[in-house]
């Protein structure tokens, strides 16, 4: 009996890596700073298919409108976006993450509006401003999704430094004063994010999936539930048997 004690008790410490990888859900890896799953790697793809467009669009808002307002919020544009590229390229090389390295097919049209736009022109100002407010916007929401619902430091860390960029573009965009406040939610989050490779997808889509992924890490983990029946066996197992010696030893 106690053979059998000792093997359940080797097998129970045995399987606790499988069920800590198990408990990690599909689409996950363990890294040294946590579990990196396909939030993260979805938001470093994001961030740095915004700073193929959003850099651009600085330096156009430098160039061609005469708003010193529109310049200053070019300017943030282009600095916001140097320090995160820099971040993103780091970090996507540390948790083996490949990133896209052209806009997709919707950021290229909306560099392409601001291109044709007519320079030192108030549609220039307007399109600048309401297309990378809106962009912004609804970047902001998926960041702070990502930044509540990571177990990864790391994937924190850096979609809280996302955030403040985000944000202080966002103010130096609405402090232009074109910006059509009932229009920011104009451009959905799918064509925001979607490499130049993939077609877009509906917003619904990309909503249920993010839902999934959080309700993956609510509840106990079934490996532990399953190292506590298993330790609870033995606990038994242990007081019978003692039981059982002790009866022997004192009739």
């Amino acid at each position: 009996m106690r053979i059998l004690l000792v093997a359940l008790l080797t097998l129970s410490l045995g399987a606790q890596p499988a069920f800590a990888q198990q408990d990690l859900g599909p689409g996950y890896v363990q890294t040294q700073f946590g579990p990196m799953g396909p939030a993260g790697r979805d938001l470093l793809q994001k961030v740095a298919l915004a700073g193929l467009w959003e850099g651009p669009a600085g330096r156009m808002g430098l160039e061609k409108s005469a708003s010193s307002k529109v310049q200053e919020a070019g300017r943030h544009l282009i600095d916001g976006h140097a320090d995160l590229d820099r971040r993103t390229v780091e970090l996507a090389r540390t948790l083996n993450v490949q990133l896209p390295t052209r806009p997709n097919e919707s950021q290229q049209g909306w560099l392409d509006e601001m291109t044709a736009a007519p320079a030192r022109s108030p549609e220039f100002d307007r399109v600048f401003a309401n297309r990378l407010r809106a962009a912004h916007g609804v970047v902001y929401k998926f960041l702070a999704s990502v930044r509540t619902g990571t177990r990864n430091t790391a994937i924190r860390d850096y979609a809280k430094v996302c955030m403040d960029t985000v944000l202080d573009h966002m103010t130096v965009l609405e402090a232009t004063g074109m910006v059509d406040f009932n229009d920011t939610e104009a451009i959905p989050l799918a064509l925001v994010a979607q490499p130049s490779s993939v077609a877009p997808t509906a917003p619904a889509a990309v909503s249920q999936q993010y839902s999934q992924q959080r309700q993956q890490g609510d509840g106990v983990p079934d490996g532990l539930i399953g190292l506590g029946v298993l330790a609870l066996i033995v606990a038994g197992l242990w007081f019978w048997t003692s039981g059982r010696s002790s009866r022997r030893m004192h009739p």
